[in-house]
Formats: structure tokens, C-alpha cells, sequence
């Protein structure tokens, strides 16, 4: 009677605890906390076909979408700054531009090279006896014969080439953390983006780590490098002007709770989705985890909150409102639905512990107090 009583004081004792020692709520612990105080602390979704559906649609950052009124580059024009060597060619000797008293009786084509020059903040350039020439904003062939009418009364049928040596226009700057910036000039043919990060020795980290920001009049768009490598539609034409920035992001992930591991894990690729983020984590523990208890932890954008038909609580950075995704691990079919449901950077999983894990514990914990006490007992009373 004394060792029942004994027990039973010990047991009560503990169930007037606050709470036992656990590695977070129960997969009850969350569906209650969902509203509290008569106010939504965040919105409880289980993952099925609709979520999933409405996830896969939601808005990604793209080149090809956010600047699809550009194609090719137009033939580049001459701004300022550029530098410009003009050739100027006679149709016979003792012309304008002849270097010799003897050129008058030469049979043959006589020419003339200007030494380069830079277009004046003007925008024109000068040519020996025709003045001060307009260059900016015109193509070298509109250029070309300017000059030429200018001759035209001076010179002996004059023909003139206009060449652009270096055009600080025509060019694009590739800079960042990850790669070895410089200005690079464009070509005739047109280049792409991937064509200006190879023309400045390529990126320097991982490419699942890696994200290409493109900053063209006034807009701005960002997308992962692995993106832009796999996506061809998504290497488009740079364009003069263009500023391309390769910032090194790595992206991960923070597993809570009856999984193999609590820790942060870094995605191994741009996509990562959530069966790959369990296996990642050590999958569930069979002793402590609860296959009904599998929440995912997320601020979602209002966009996603409207697909998903969810109210709006606005209560995260940038008006986004907190998401809790519930998986059920029981149903076969999640398997199939975790397979496609993705994880972004900054999600938090927690697996909870089974509500018999929490009944084991404190069997455990109170087999640890009533132990000795026991023993204590059955020693004595076996005593002579």
C-alpha cells in the first residue's frame, strides 16, 4: 500500500507539471494555436493536388518575360565617347589630301587616315576641312557621307570610311562577387548574356549558388544562373547599356524536430523539393515522429495566398502572410504530392512527436523517480 501511494504521489506530482521536456507542439499543439486569443496566427493548408497546382503556377522572375520587347540589338550607332578613326580616299592624285607636289601626275587613288579621336561631349568629330562633323547617334555610314558632302566640292571625288575602334555605347557591364567584372563591348552579330559572362572569364562559384541580376532601363530581374543555363529562352540579347550582376546566394533550409537532423541544410541544386528536403533531414524518426505532423513553415506573397484562396493576414515581410503546410504522411499519396511540392530558401520543417511519444516519456521520467524508491522497498521488505 505505501509503494502504490508512494507512486501515486510521484504521479500526480508530474502531471502537474507544466509540461514535459519536448522538441516542440504536437501535431495538435499547431491545429490549436492556429487562432488564438480570437485573432489567426497564421493559416493551416494541407498539401493536396490544388495546393501543389497552384504552387507550380505561381510568378517567377524571367528574362525572357520581363523584357520580351527586346530582340536582337539594332546596328550599333556612335555616342559619345566612342572612339572613331575616319579614312578618306581620292579618286586621283594632287587632290586635297595629296602628299606630294608630283601627286597631280600620278595615276592612281590617293588616301588619307584621321589618327583616332574621341566624340566631343559636342557629339561630333573633327575632319580636316570639313569642320566640326555630327557624329552622335548616327550609324558610321550616316556618318560616312556627311563627310563626304562636306568634301564633295574640296576634294577629288571623295570616299571615306568612318570605323568605331572603341564604343563605350555599344557595351555592356558584367560585375559582382563572383566574377571578374569588366565593360564588354558587343559585336555586329549580337551576343548573349551567357556570351558576356564567358567574355569575362565565367562565374566563380557553384552555379545552383549563383543568381544573374539584369538591370536594364529602369527594370530589374532576377534569376538563379542555373536558370539561364538550362532555359534558352532565358539567354537573351544583351543590349547596349545592359548591367549584368552575379551575386552568390546559397540557399538552405532549417529542419526542427523528430527528424535525423536539426540543422540548417544547404540545397544541393537550384530546385529542391519537399520529399528531398526529409531525406535531406534524416527523414522521420520511427520512435518519436508523428506521419501526420510533417508543417512546413513559410511567408507566402499575396499572389500565392489569392491562388490558394486563403485569406489575406499580411502579417510577414513585404505584406506577405505566414503558411503552415500540413503533410500526412500516412496516405500514400503524399509521397507522390511531396515529390512535387517545392521548397524555397528560408523554409522551416518541423516533424512533430507522436502524442503517444509524449505518454512513453513520461512513463520514462517517472519510472526514473520510482525507481529506487521501489527497489528501496522491495529491499527492505525481503530483509530479515
Amino acid at each position: 500500500m505505501k509503494t502504490v501511494a508512494v507512486i501515486g504521489l510521484l504521479a500526480c506530482a508530474m502531471v502537474g507539471c507544466s509540461a514535459l521536456p519536448t522538441a516542440g507542439p504536437t501535431a495538435g499543439d499547431v491545429r490549436s494555436q492556429e487562432v488564438r486569443d480570437n485573432q489567426t496566427q497564421f493559416d493551416l493548408v494541407d498539401i493536396n493536388d490544388n495546393v501543389v497546382a497552384a504552387l507550380a503556377a505561381g510568378p517567377r522572375e524571367s528574362f525572357h518575360s520581363r523584357f520580351k520587347k527586346y530582340g536582337k540589338p539594332p546596328q550599333p550607332r556612335i555616342g559619345v565617347g566612342d572612339g572613331v578613326v575616319v579614312s578618306i580616299w581620292e579618286a586621283a592624285g594632287g587632290g586635297l589630301f595629296g602628299s606630294s607636289p608630283t601627286d597631280h601626275v600620278t595615276a592612281g587613288s590617293r588616301s588619307v587616315t584621321i589618327p583616332e579621336q574621341l566624340v566631343g561631349q559636342d557629339g561630333g568629330i573633327s575632319v580636316p576641312f570639313g569642320g566640326r562633323v555630327p557624329a552622335a547617334g548616327r550609324l558610321p555610314v550616316e556618318v560616312q557621307h556627311a563627310i563626304e558632302e562636306r568634301l564633295a566640292e574640296k576634294a577629288i571625288e571623295p570616299q571615306v570610311i568612318v570605323t568605331i575602334t572603341k564604343s563605350l555605347t555599344n557595351s555592356a557591364t558584367v560585375t559582382g562577387e563572383v566574377v571578374a567584372g569588366a565593360r564588354v563591348p558587343l559585336s555586329l552579330k549580337g551576343d548573349r548574356l551567357l556570351d558576356l559572362i564567358a567574355a569575362v572569364g565565367g562565374a566563380r562559384a557553384p552555379v545552383y549558388e549563383t543568381f544573374v541580376r539584369l538591370s536594364r532601363d529602369g527594370a530589374t530581374a532576377t534569376i538563379p544562373m542555373e536558370s539561364l543555363v538550362a532555359e534558352p529562352a532565358e539567354n537573351i540579347y544583351a543590349q547596349p547599356g545592359d548591367v549584368l550582376t552575379l551575386v552568390r546566394l546559397p540557399q538552405s533550409f532549417t529542419a526542427f524536430g523528430a527528424t535525423g537532423a536539426n540543422a540548417q541544410i544547404p540545397f544541393p541544386s537550384e530546385r529542391m523539393t519537399l520529399v528531398e528536403a526529409l531525406a535531406k533531414a534524416g527523414g522521420l524518426q520511427d520512435l518519436r515522429a508523428d506521419p501526420a505532423g510533417v508543417f512546413l513553415f513559410r511567408f507566402e506573397p499575396r499572389s500565392i495566398v489569392d491562388r490558394l484562396g486563403r485569406p489575406q493576414l499580411a502579417t510577414g515581410p513585404d505584406g506577405g502572410s505566414p503558411i503552415v503546410y500540413r503533410l500526412d504522411l500516412r496516405d500514400a499519396k503524399s509521397y507522390f504530392l511531396a515529390q512535387r511540392f517545392p521548397i524555397e530558401d528560408k523554409d522551416i520543417i518541423y516533424v512533430a512527436n507522436a502524442d503517444l511519444n509524449e505518454l512513453q516519456k513520461f512513463f520514462t521520467l517517472l519510472n526514473t523517480l520510482t525507481g529506487p524508491v521501489i527497489t528501496g522497498i522491495v529491499v527492505k521488505n525481503s530483509s530479515p
